[in-house]
């Protein structure tokens, strides 16, 4: 059981983790402006392995091939996650591309009936319904067409939620820093192999863009997944789990903030309906039956 101390340790390393991913986004898009998409992922993962290799050291050693399949595995997922994502950033907005991948926490259960036979609750069923309504809102037009930016966040969303049922049967196993770098190196040798396909090489980068990509490396995934990792030592998942989707408000803050987004009525109400399908999804609603039974 951790000390008072630690537990708000845990919750303020959770919280940073959040705002530093909610920022990443109008970071990203305006990156996007100087460097092709896989090329950006490229230079940011491969920075992001390179420092979680550091911090692994010795433990790399304890690697065998049954963690280098889940390690590979996880990679894969992160990298068809990271690379819809960004592509949906290209002709979305920053903060619809926030919360529409904060889905991936209402997909997470069916995935795992999918897989693993264990059927959704209630909860889970309803949280879909919710963020189904809640996606609509924020994504289709008056003409009830869907924007290639927030389709491609969708898929992203998918990809996700299939990372973390990976993850979730590797970790049981297997230590957090070696298999997070083999993650990371995964993704990064994948874009590396992708990106001269997809586009050249831009001829001139501006150091602005440089300097992005140096942030989206070492804050927003090396720093990131340090911060994730001590959040959770000393959180309970299910609390982690609330405060991470916290990212999504984050996202569309600095969105409105520095992006100046325009947000309307609709929008903000899909943005209201998704973060509760989120909660119901999460939480199981607990929070109001404990209040139910104090009165």
């Amino acid at each position: 059981m951790p000390s008072r101390k630690q537990s708000t340790i845990g919750r303020l390393a959770l919280l940073g983790t959040t705002i530093i991913w909610g920022s990443s986004f109008i970071i990203l898009k305006s990156t996007l402006d100087s460097l092709p998409t896989l090329w950006i992922l490229a230079f940011r993962f491969t920075g992001a392995a390179i420092l979680m290799a550091l911090a692994a050291g010795k433990q790399l050693k304890t690697l065998d091939r049954s963690a280098l399949k889940y390690g590979l595995a996880m990679g894969a997922a992160l990298y068809c996650a990271y690379t819809l994502q960004t592509y949906g950033l290209l002709y979305t907005t920053p903060g619809k591309n926030a919360f529409l991948t904060a889905t991936y926490c209402v997909i997470v259960p069916f995935l795992w009936w999918a897989f693993f036979k264990k059927r959704p609750d209630r909860y889970n069923v309803a949280a879909a319904l919710v963020c189904i309504a809640g996606m609509a809102l924020v994504s289709l037009d008056g003409k009830l067409s869907l924007g290639l930016g927030d389709a491609l966040t969708m898929c992203c969303g998918l990809f996700y939620a299939l990372h973390i049922i990976v993850s979730s049967r590797g970790l049981e196993k297997y230590g957090v820093l070696p298999l997070t770098t083999v993650q990371l190196a995964t993704t990064a040798v994948l874009c590396w192999i992708t990106a001269p396909i997809a586009s050249p090489f831009p001829q001139s980068v501006p150091a602005s863009a440089w300097l992005s990509v140096a942030y989206l490396c070492v804050m927003c995934t090396g720093a990131c997944y340090f911060l994730q990792a001590l959040g959770q030592k000393y959180t309970s998942a299910q609390s982690a789990s609330i405060i991470l989707t916290l990212e999504s408000v984050f996202g569309t803050l600095f969105s409105v903030l520095f992006y100046h987004e325009q947000l309307s009525v609709r929008t903000i109400s899909g943005f209201v309906l998704i973060f509760a399908a989120v909660l119901i999804s999460e939480t199981k609603l607990e929070f109001l039956r404990k209040k139910e039974k104090a009165q």
